[in-house]
């Protein structure tokens, strides 16, 4: 009996039967960051990447179950907890809310922290390959130059690329005004004639092989792509550009809400967030964190913006029903 017993000890996985179901964007949390969560709450996580906020909507109205713990932007959690998918968060298990900076949540839909806790600001930003790009503008309008045809790559992201184009123009990326929207699709059509694709992901591997030469994408991918090749060289528009919170927030029907609460206490402690922001290239909005991260982090563009053009970028807004005046120019463009 001893004999069979340790047998089937050897059998068992490595893990508790606890295992976190994480549903986000690639690469956004460092694989220590998880590991220590890992060993400390003797569990497994489990991560699953979405490209796009949209795809990750649809996914959970479709039926999607099983999820603990989903990171949406800021705009997208309005419509997720006026539909109901997301629960209210327990104050008493997250220890570490102070850290969360106050001017951060004062660009947010939910400063109390009612539902979401934000987990990193990011911005899209533009990067290049500084041996096959010459004299590369900050601005938008590099996109048109004849060197990057075919050889550059736009978000395949509705609200990203039209407000890309909405900002080249001087619009805001909310706007509702239909003729400022119908020029932003001409725009948007004289890019991707330009475009070898729209693209969310493999533009990174794209840019540090060469295959493309300029490239539209996330500040943190960028960065760490940057991190490896010295031949990339990052550009913030002039114009102003995209600024988004992710937040975290736990699904009504979450098999594991305790261990989703844990875990958004571990990614707010101090000395975690300085490590994982360096490990992503996001800056995370806690003030804690920010006295122990590396200078030299902070003063990369990708980073922190320069002010100049902070103070002409914009967060994305939840539209409500004049959506489908961007989905009606996006639908244009990508038949």
């Amino acid at each position: 009996m001893r004999s069979l017993l340790f047998l089937l000890a050897l059998a068992l996985p490595a893990f508790a039967a606890d295992t976190l179901h994480i549903f986000t964007w690639a690469d956004y949390i460092s694989p220590e960051t998880v590991e220590k969560f890992e060993k400390a709450n003797k569990c497994k996580v489990v991560i699953d990447t979405f490209d796009s906020n949209e795809s990750m909507y649809a996914k959970l109205k479709a039926g999607a179950k099983g999820y603990d713990l989903i990171f949406p932007t800021s705009y997208m959690i309005q419509l997720m907890v006026t539909e109901g998918l997301i629960t209210e968060l327990d104050h008493s298990k997250l220890t570490h809310l102070s850290n969360i900076d106050p001017a951060v949540l004062d660009k947010v839909s939910d400063k109390s922290m009612r539902h979401s806790v934000p987990y990193t600001l990011a911005y899209t930003v533009l990067a290049c390959r500084s041996d096959k790009v010459s004299n590369p503008e900050s601005s938008w309008s590099i996109f048109e130059r004849p060197d990057v045809k075919q050889r550059m790559t736009l978000l395949d992201d509705m609200r990203e690329s039209i407000g890309a184009a909405l900002k080249s123009l001087g619009h805001s990326i909310n706007t509702r005004d239909e003729a400022q929207l119908a020029a932003a699709q001409e725009v948007l059509l004289r890019w991707k004639a330009q475009a070898a694709k729209f693209d969310n992901e493999g533009y990174k591997a794209g840019l540090d092989s060469g295959e493309f030469t300029l490239v539209h994408g996330y500040s943190g991918d960028l960065w760490q792509v940057a991190q490896e090749n010295k031949k990339i060289t990052l550009i913030v528009p002039q114009e102003g550009t995209i600024m988004g919170c992710d937040e975290m927030v736990i699904p009504k029907s979450a098999p594991q809400a305790a261990l989703a609460h844990a875990f958004i206490n571990h990614l707010l402690d101090a000395e975690v967030a300085a490590e994982n922001m360096q490990w992503t290239g996001y800056l995370c909005p806690n003030t804690a964190a920010l006295k122990k991260v590396d200078p030299e982090f902070l003063s990369n563009p990708a980073v922190t913006m320069p002010e100049a053009i902070r103070a002409k970028s914009e967060v994305i807004q939840d539209l409500g029903a004049d959506l489908a005046k961007y989905t009606k120019v996006w639908d244009a463009v990508k038949r």
